[in-house]
């Protein structure tokens, strides 16, 4: 499953014992491996909500469409159990490589944001390929930790630790002896790097289990300069008032830290803090219910307290698509407007300033349907905002195999419209396609979006035929019963259509 649930035996399991530290050398690293660009550090405080990164979205569209400059990308984990290569959601057609997310990550850095990659996460902590679960070489984890830094210039990495991988003794002392050697490695070639660790928690701070992982840290030397609570997935079977648990969860975390860390002064403490709401309806049910009241109550709590992080699970929830609805996710399960919870929670990030000379970007019809072969329009509209008119360029992202588009003029000032024509051939695949207008100018980046539905297109399956027998990983592509899969991580016998909206099998429609 790629949720971020928990099971209550994770949140309730007793502490366990942090392994003596191990005198290991520091890693080769080469030096124009090394070398790089300064790279900026991340803002004070900063609002980085997750992104679902096995979904094909493009991060720098939704960065834009919904104004959260900085995302938290999930997950970087191995292919199979065992091994020491990590990829974007273990899908080896996603490597540490420009070629996966690398320009989304330029576009937005020049809007002012920027992304953490995270290790970890719910499928990979139960599957054993969290990379320090997988791999027994401190040396080569933290070669993999460089290789994420280096590749995409970054200055957090997160470390998404939950269920299976908390009760991984050896797995969290690897971890942290390779967060120690990167953080010496960073130091000595003039790097700023920081360390996140996400973890479970109760209402009054984290379990045992996830103290225990930053008990190892102290042990083994490593910094540990933010902790991110999941303040969800209680599953205490109790009413909750998500924003007031948020609360008394951040002040028990404080009162651990103050302990670990007895040096500290208060608002050093407050500034290690980071909270991870799942916004709408989270795993458990309607009882654990995280509103839009509360995502104000949290905001205003915290920029009184100084935490340092504010996110949310996940970018791609927040719409009110499936009202009334249970945790999902491509919706929060609530009523509310596309970009509700990230309006609100955006104005924490500290350090950046809305541009001087902005503007809005717009398609009209915003959807339209046409037949295979055929072709439609619509109007790109843009407005100034805020200061003067700039020049604003227009491209087009997100179009499925056999349709083309085009934007005349591909430029224009803003207050101007454009034409957006979009041409499908009979090959076209019927189905519904989010077709990404990206508007740029000199100070700002926004995008809109055009919701194309495709009919009478082609319904022949391409992909091989699923078989109980074989091993599919992340990314490949299977037919079954008239429709399209995509595995999303490694599996073996598990029939397409039979794991649910969290399985292992992407339906990618009728084929």
């Amino acid at each position: 499953m790629r949720r971020r649930v928990r099971s209550l035996r994770s949140a309730l399991t007793a502490a366990v014992t942090a392994v003596a530290a191990l005198g290991l050398g520091a890693v080769a690293v080469a030096p124009a491996q090394a070398a790089a660009e300064a790279a900026t550090p991340l803002p004070a405080r900063v609002f980085a909500p997750y992104f679902e990164s096995w979904t094909g979205e493009s991060p720098a569209a939704l960065s834009a469409q919904s104004g959260a400059k900085h995302l938290t990308m999930a997950f970087l984990q191995t292919a199979t159990k065992g091994s020491c290569t990590a990829y974007w959601n273990g899908d080896t057609g996603l490597p540490i490589a420009q070629s996966s997310f690398g320009a989304d990550i330029a576009t937005m850095r020049s809007r002012g944001g920027d992304v953490i990659p995270s290790f970890g996460g719910y499928t990979a902590d139960t599957t054993g390929t969290e990379i320090a679960d997988s791999c027994t070489d401190v040396n080569q984890i933290a070669a993999v930790y460089e290789k994420v830094i280096t590749t995409y210039d970054v200055t957090r990495l997160d470390m998404d630790i939950e269920v299976d991988s908390l009760d991984n003794t050896a797995g969290i002392d690897r971890r942290n002896k390779a967060i120690k050697l990167v953080q010496d490695w960073a130091a000595a070639n003039g790097r700023q790097i920081q360390i996140s660790y996400t973890l479970p928690t109760t209402t009054h701070g984290l379990a045992a289990s996830g103290l225990a992982v930053l008990k190892n840290a102290v042990t083994n030397g490593a910094k540990v300069d933010v902790v991110n609570m999941m303040t969800f997935d209680y599953y205490d079977n109790a009413a909750h008032d998500m924003a007031a648990d948020t609360k008394t969860a951040a002040q028990g975390l404080y009162d651990q830290l103050a302990k670990l860390y007895p040096t500290k002064t208060a608002a050093q403490l407050w500034g290690m803090v980071g909270i991870i709401e799942m916004i709408g309806v989270d795993d458990f049910g309607p009882a654990e219910t995280f509103t839009l009241a509360n995502a104000r109550t949290v905001y205003d709590w915290a920029v009184s307290k100084g935490i340092n992080t504010l996110s949310f699970w996940a970018l791609q929830r927040d719409n009110g698509s499936c009202a009334g609805g249970a945790a999902a996710d491509g919706c929060s399960g609530i009523a509310q407007n596309t970009w509700d919870f990230s309006h609100i929670f955006a104005p924490f990030t500290s350090g950046t300033t809305a541009p001087a000379d902005d503007f809005s970007v717009t398609t009209s019809p915003a959807a339209a349907t046409v037949t295979a072969g055929g072709s439609t329009s619509a109007t790109v509209n843009t407005a100034v905002t805020s200061g003067t008119a700039q020049t604003v360029n227009l491209t087009v992202s997100g179009l499925p195999a056999g349709v083309t588009a085009t934007v005349s003029p591909a430029s224009v000032t803003a207050g101007g419209s454009a034409t957006l024509t979009v041409n499908t051939t009979a090959a076209t695949v019927s189905g519904t396609y989010q077709i990404v207008v990206n508007a740029a100018s000199p100070s700002a980046g926004h995008a809109a979006v055009l919701s194309l539905t495709v009919t009478g297109g082609a319904t022949q399956c391409t992909a091989a035929p699923w078989a109980s027998s074989q091993v599919y990983t992340g990314g490949q592509q299977v037919s079954h019963k008239g429709h399209t899969w995509k595995a999303k991580w490694w599996t073996l016998g598990e029939e397409p259509g039979t794991t649910g909206e969290w399985g292992v099998w992407q339906d990618l429609g009728a084929c």
